[in-house]
């Protein structure tokens, strides 16, 4: 179901970017990765993946790095607006413009892929757009705030856009990823899963059929319902971190 698609990834120098971007190669989509880092996307160059330094808070780059998709394949199947950054400053003390810059990097990013790519995909009457979350927009966790706002706003963003694309082939979705071994904690984290292991999730959402969920959250390859009080993992992770708390 994968050969031949044209799937774009944004954040594909490392971490879960870089894993789905291999693995979707290797299922024979034509794939084009995007990073700020130039120096991580070589690894993706080497093996075939069509790479392409952008800043996904600029406007301008996220259109030029579609546009370069389509100038060079003529479509774009599935986009996942994966962007993002480490998080790690309690409300009072952000260094000026760090707060708006990673929200302009993790919402902004992922609304700018939306609205350059889904004036192309309601053209083509089919596309597949999937937008990375994180359950820290239900939490309260120290020096996440940045973090969580921008999750949360993806969240009903996704779900705004999916419902006014509801009459195209178009289904927008959303993965979270879960506990993951990237640099967005600053250092390694051996205990966590590794990139790799989030790629069945991702495939699922990019092979989705004609009349597949829209305007919903995956993770681990099973729906998740957010902002849901009796999810029993949101209960069990409040319930840690107030046993946890001095």
């Amino acid at each position: 179901m994968l050969k031949d698609k044209i799937i774009l990834i944004t954040g594909a120098a490392s971490g879960l970017g870089k894993a789905w971007a291999e693995n979707f190669h290797k299922e024979g989509a034509v794939v084009f990765a995007c990073d700020v880092n130039e120096e991580g996307l070589r690894d993706l160059d080497n093996i075939g993946v069509n790479t392409r330094v952008t800043d996904v808070s600029v406007a301008q780059e996220v259109s030029s790095f579609i546009d370069y998709a389509i100038q060079t394949s003529g479509r774009v199947d599935v986009l996942f607006n994966n962007a993002g950054m480490g998080f790690g400053h309690k409300m009072d003390s952000f260094p000026d413009g760090s707060f708006e810059h990673h929200v302009a990097v993790h919402l902004f990013g992922s609304v700018y892929g939306m609205r350059y790519a889904l004036p192309i995909m309601q053209k083509q009457g089919y596309g597949r757009i999937i937008n990375t979350i994180s359950r820290n927009a239900e939490t309260d966790a120290e020096t996440t705030s940045a973090y969580a706002a921008a999750k949360s706003g993806i969240w009903s963003a996704t779900r705004v856009a999916a419902k006014e694309n509801s009459d195209y082939d178009i289904l927008i979705n959303m993965i979270i990823p879960g506990p993951t071994n990237t640099s967005i904690w600053g250092k390694d984290m051996p205990h966590l899963q590794k990139p790799e292991e989030t790629f069945p999730t991702a495939k699922l959402l990019a092979s989705l059929g004609k009349g597949g969920p829209t305007a919903k959250v995956y993770w681990d390859e099973t729906e998740y319902s957010m902002f849901n009080s009796d999810n029993e993992i949101l209960k069990k992770d409040r319930a840690t971190r107030k046993k946890n708390r001095p």
